[in-house]
């Protein structure tokens, strides 16, 4: 599984005890105690190693743990054990942290093979056409027609130029509309508007 590095090559020999846990890298150091008279001991300090149980989504339960409080923040950088544990580098997980990373892909494998992919059906609704009988249906009316070819410039003073032209000719005259029998000819063709009416009124009387 991990061909790169074997389990056993990543065991650090200086500093044994980092195996049993997730220390992050951190060791062993050594120096010096410097007191006032310059008389130089020599000494070590040990890494802050916590007792954790961390909590693992993967696995399903909570894995104790001996971690620095440096793993321990990584941890919470990386939302969470199981992340940590697939993206650290086998040289800073040690034996434990590897150990744990087996047991997490093995139950990643587990739960792919036991579960089938889902197909889902397309939820599409397809609604028959209903054909509109012959005695319902209604032709029509000249005005439906010249709102269709309307455009948004028919309240400018070329739009009601045009509009009076065309209730001219539809009432049969030679010469444009007045503002009066445009009005009451789009009355009776069920298309009255009050901001027509005004527009007519106020062009008519400019």
């Amino acid at each position: 599984m991990f061909r790169s590095k074997a389990l056993w090559d990543v065991i650090s020999k200086p500093f044994k005890r980092s195996q049993l846990g997730l220390f992050q890298g951190k060791t062993k150091l050594s120096g010096n105690n410097v007191p006032f008279s310059k008389h130089k001991t020599r000494r070590t300090w040990l890494p802050n190693v916590q007792q954790k149980r961390v909590d693992s989504q993967i696995l399903g339960e909570k894995v104790r743990l001996k971690l620095t409080t440096r793993a321990l923040r990584t941890i919470k950088k990386k939302g969470g054990l199981d992340n940590y544990l697939q993206t650290t580098s086998p040289e800073l997980l040690g034996y434990t942290g590897m150990q744990l990373r087996m047991r997490i892909r093995a139950k990643q494998l587990e739960t792919r093979v036991r579960k089938p992919k889902e197909f889902k059906l397309s939820t599409i609704k397809y609604q028959p056409l209903v054909a509109t009988p012959l005695s319902e249906y209604q032709p029509p009316k000249p005005m439906d027609i010249y709102a269709k070819r309307a455009k948004p410039s028919m309240f400018t003073q070329e739009g009601v130029q045009s509009l009076k032209e065309f209730v001219g000719r539809s009432l049969g005259k030679s010469r444009p509309a007045s503002a009066h029998e445009t009005i009451n000819y789009i009355k009776q063709s069920n298309r009255s508007s009050n901001a027509t009416g005004v527009a007519l009124y106020k062009s008519e009387n400019a």
